[in-house]
């Protein structure tokens, strides 16, 4: 996600989210690779979710470079879109599956897929929980929809379609998405929540998870198609805050309490429904993050924009990091679940994370604001009729 570094535009609404969304992933890796206890309450056992909202924060940002274009009739270029993309992922992620790779005995798991695999950012269609490098999963699932949705967005431009079929297919992804989750719950879920075939073919799966980045898609379409309605929504943005808070509150409770339960298993409503619904929950929250009436949009968090920054290098570095710093610790007579020990680590990762973003990532965001500053290349000359005229309606 590109999130300014100019003070004049920083989305600091959007910082905190993501600032939010890292440090929830940290403390529910700390429990699933270091302490194995629930030392940062409920949330050690809900922090997954951090990675639900760079979902939505992803499916926003990068659905309204692409929409943005399209509903201005700028000539939006795959070609430079990809190579933009791909300055900005690639490097912090192969530095780090270097790592894993050539440290096998430190840092591998029960399993190692094939390093092909890896390369491809295919691996969470195959993956198992304990295997090498498994919180990779959800790149796979961005990086498939940076492939995939801008190629989706051009051709429905190019065959004129309106909004509204847009705007179907996008409730259609979801809904597909629901389907099949319900399905493979019958197939595969009706077991503890751990289990590999749960992992496998729900938690991982592309197929069961791309949803999660439509409700960010729905809010970049809101914005260059439908102006007036999304500037109204966005006046009132305290509410949306409220009504996001409460509603990423139910569905924390729900998660909690009612996503395993004892001596049954898995929940079907939760699993088929629950992840679409956390997705819309945190939506609203971005919503209010982009509202200029919103507390979370008017005042910035001091630090919540470093760790923005950083986040991304944060989420390579940290969980192998995780896992070579708790027997030294342990071995050291520091507690891994006192405050000490807690700090060292956390401190540690976010400290390395800094670092990868310093001497590989910005190195390499320079490079693409030098030489590939923007997605567009030409006047885009196949703007279907309705989106023009919604365009319009926003001028006037």
């Amino acid at each position: 996600m590109d999130l300014s570094t100019n003070d004049k535009n920083r989305l600091y609404g959007l910082d905190t989210l993501r600032a939010i969304a890292i440090i929830i992933v940290l403390i529910y890796h700390y429990k699933v690779v270091v302490s194995r206890e629930n030392i940062f309450g409920f949330m050690s056992q809900l922090g997954w979710t951090g990675v639900d909202l760079f979902f939505v924060l992803s499916g926003y940002l990068i659905g309204n470079q692409i929409l943005s274009a399209i509903a201005k009739g700028q000539g939006f270029s795959l070609k430079l879109f990809y190579i933009r993309r791909l300055l900005r992922t690639l490097p912090n992620y192969y530095f780090v599956l270097a790592l894993y790779f050539l440290f096998p005995l430190a840092l591998s798991g029960a399993a190692t897929a094939p390093l092909w695999s890896f390369l491809t950012f295919t691996q969470n269609l195959d993956m198992r929980a304990g295997e090498t490098f498994t919180h990779s999963w959800s790149l796979c699932i961005e990086e498939q929809f940076y492939i995939f949705f801008p190629i989706i967005a051009l051709l429905f431009a190019f065959i004129k379609r309106s909004v509204a079929w847009a705007w179907i297919a996008l409730v259609g992804a979801i809904l597909l998405a629901m389907s099949l989750r319900g399905f493979n719950w019958y197939t595969h879920g009706e077991t503890a929540i751990s289990s590999q075939a749960f992992m496998e073919h729900i938690y991982y799966s592309s197929f069961t998870r791309f949803d999660e980045l439509l409700p960010g898609v729905a809010i970049a379409m809101l914005k260059n198609f439908h102006p007036t309605i999304y500037a109204a929504i966005l006046r009132r943005g305290n509410l949306l805050l409220a009504m996001g808070l409460i509603c990423v509150g139910v569905m924390f409770y729900l998660f909690h309490n009612y996503a395993y339960i004892k001596d049954y298993g898995t929940s079907f409503s939760v699993t088929t429904f629950g992840y679409s619904f956390l997705a819309i929950s945190f939506a609203i929250l971005v919503l209010a993050a982009l509202s200029p009436t919103s507390v979370l949009h008017r005042i910035p968090i001091p630090g919540a924009a470093s760790i923005a920054l950083w986040s991304y290098a944060i989420y390579l570095i940290h969980k192998p990091l995780f896992q070579v710093m708790k027997a030294p610790l342990t071995d050291y007579g520091i507690d891994i679940n006192g405050g000490m020990g807690v700090a060292i680590i956390m401190g540690v990762s976010v400290f390395c994370g800094w670092a990868l973003y310093f001497c590989v990532e910005s190195p390499f965001m320079a490079l693409r604001a030098r030489y590939f500053p923007s997605n567009v290349q030409a006047p885009f000359t196949h703007q279907p009729a309705a989106m023009a005229s919604d365009t319009k309606h926003a001028a006037r």
